[in-house]
């Protein structure tokens, strides 16, 4: 896709520009400590959950009636090519943007993965008092980048807290089939997401 007006980049950050995958896999092993359930069990479940389209890291809290333990942040990395693309894509002209559901603290993280240096604009929930996918927090990182919906692209790995919203708001949107997301058919994505993307690679192509 050639440039023509679009000016702002928003990201997700979980399973967008950081794995979170460690940090998921041990909220399950905390949960299911002291259960019958064993860790295969439930992998295998939130697999088949994303399957159906479903979030697949919440819905077997539901579906197997657990509490939710802390995050662990600290097993968050950076994904390998996030700040090659992110780096290429500032260079680009492009402005750079956050639209996440985050605890405090995010622009640390941020600064401590190396990226923060390339995003103008930082709207997270924690900060806003708003989360995905309530379409204010989309409304709420235009007005702070001071531009408009059509001016914007989304690029996140959920439908439900990113695409679907975010289109909803006018924005353009690429749907990144990462983590359970890849698991998901990319029908579901079909009227909500503009693009589908398979690897953060691709970024670079559209946007030349």
């Amino acid at each position: 896709m050639r440039r023509g007006k679009v000016l702002w980049l928003f990201f997700d950050i979980g399973s967008t520009l950081v794995d979170e995958q460690a940090a998921y896999d041990h909220r399950i092993r905390d949960m299911i400590a002291g259960t019958d359930l064993t860790f295969e069990e439930v992998h295998a479940k939130r697999i088949e959950l994303a399957l159906q389209g479903l979030d697949g890291n919440s819905a077997i809290i539901k579906f197997f009636g657990l509490v939710k333990t802390p995050w662990h942040s600290e097993d968050e990395t950076l994904y390998a090519d996030a700040d090659g693309v992110i780096r290429h894509l500032k260079s680009r002209g492009y402005m750079l943007g956050i639209i996440a559901n985050q605890a405090p603290g995010a622009e640390e993280r941020l600064k401590n993965w190396g990226i923060a240096d390339c995003l103008s604009v930082i709207a997270s929930s924690s900060a806003l008092g708003v989360s995905k996918p309530d379409t204010r927090i989309f409304e709420k990182a235009l007005a702070m980048a001071g531009c408009s919906a059509s001016q914007a692209v989304m690029i996140g790995d959920r439908l439900d807290n990113d695409i679907i919203p975010a289109k909803q708001c006018g924005l353009q949107t690429v749907w990144f089939r990462s983590g359970l997301a890849a698991y998901q058919p990319k029908e579901l994505g079909e009227g909500y997401a503009d693009y589908v993307i398979d690897d953060l690679l691709e970024l670079k192509e559209l946007w030349l």
